[in-house]
């Protein structure tokens, strides 16, 4: 049910009963390396083009979701999914062998968090039993479409983000066990002006905190009241931002962990190459299914909040010289029994 203007309460809180991710070798090579489910050994996921790879990540991380959740692709009533690709090809060709009713979604790097809101939505509707929400992005493509082949080898500004390589998908349902799912803030485009495609975290820090202020104000919640918020692929740039918004509108981070998914998944002493910190749809995928619901499991977190963020553009309104339109949604888990 509607909870403020922004923000969706889900009465019967749908249970994440089922998650898998899948890397690539850089992702296994950062911190969090222990927490995925998968990891292939070479950026051509063993395919011939990029393209292939990616689809392949999300067809692999679906079909371990499944498996961990106990059930068949038959006992699906939706898949929702997207990516970074035109006309979301990995999501919708992937959607091909899942074989489930289907939706196709773009929120860019927030798809994961826009997923898992519908997932939820509908199973607390009534209107599905078992949905599967999914996403996944690879360096490589989204080099060779929104920027520079990676071939071509240009020199990256110290905003540029590293887009992922990973596929990250659960499986919400009605019944069964795990991370409980209890509210979704739906975000709102923000676009303060920025047009540089290699600063993404300064574009993206208005609609986090513009959706971080609206969950607060539509749930009565605040910093206090979560374990662990974490934004969705802001790094370094956009994080230190983003904390001066919140700042600015009298919102103190310091009453939580707050981090950034961008910032958790890869050592960026030891692997300077990510230059400000991760991103891609991948990115807050991973980390979510990966490292923080394996915390909810073990107990070690009972209420986190995740706010996804995406940079809405594309390569034609690069190319013509648009801003950049940003947007953030935000979902809140909770473990099976709240501890106070």
């Amino acid at each position: 049910m509607l909870k403020g203007s922004q923000t969706w309460e889900f009465p019967t809180k749908p249970i994440i009963i089922g998650a898998a991710t899948v890397v690539g070798p850089d992702e296994n090579a950062g911190p969090l390396s222990g927490d995925f489910d998968f990891s292939y050994d070479n950026l051509e996921i063993d395919e011939k083009t990029w393209e292939l790879a990616e689809r392949k990540l999300l067809e692999h991380a679906a079909a371990l979701a499944l498996v961990h959740g106990g059930i068949a692709k038959e006992d699906l009533q939706c898949f929702i999914g997207g990516d970074l690709m035109n006309q979301i090809i990995s999501a919708t060709f992937a959607a091909r062998r899942i074989s489930a009713p289907y939706l196709g979604v773009f929120g860019a790097c927030s798809t994961s968090m826009e997923s898992l809101a519908l997932a939820a939505l509908l199973v607390d509707s009534g209107n599905a039993i078992n949905v599967l929400a999914g996403t996944a992005s690879h360096n490589c493509t989204v080099e060779k479409q929104f920027r520079y082949p990676t071939e071509y080898g240009s020199q990256k500004p110290p905003t540029a983000q590293y887009t992922v390589t990973g596929s990250g998908c659960a499986v919400v349902s009605s019944k069964g066990t795990g991370p409980r799912i209890t509210h979704a803030t739906i975000g709102r485009i923000q676009d303060l002006g920025i047009k540089d495609p290699f600063n993404m975290g300064a574009a993206m820090a208005p609609a986090a905190a513009d959706t971080i202020i609206s969950h607060f104000r539509d749930t009565g919640r605040g910093p206090k009241d979560y374990d662990l918020i974490v934004t969705g692929d802001l790094a370094s740039v956009g994080h230190a931002i983003v904390k001066e918004l919140l700042d600015k509108d009298g919102v103190s981070m310091e009453q939580t962990e707050f981090g950034d998914c961008g910032l958790m998944i890869y050592s960026r002493e030891k692997q300077p190459f990510v230059i400000a910190g991760g991103s891609g749809c991948g990115c807050s995928a991973v980390v979510t299914y990966g490292h923080i619901l394996k915390k909810i499991k073990r107990g070690e977190l009972n209420r986190v909040l995740i706010i996804a963020t995406g940079a809405l553009l594309s390569p034609l309104s690069y190319q013509q010289g648009e801003s950049i339109p940003c947007i953030a949604h935000a979902v809140a888990l909770e473990s099976e029994e709240i501890r106070l």
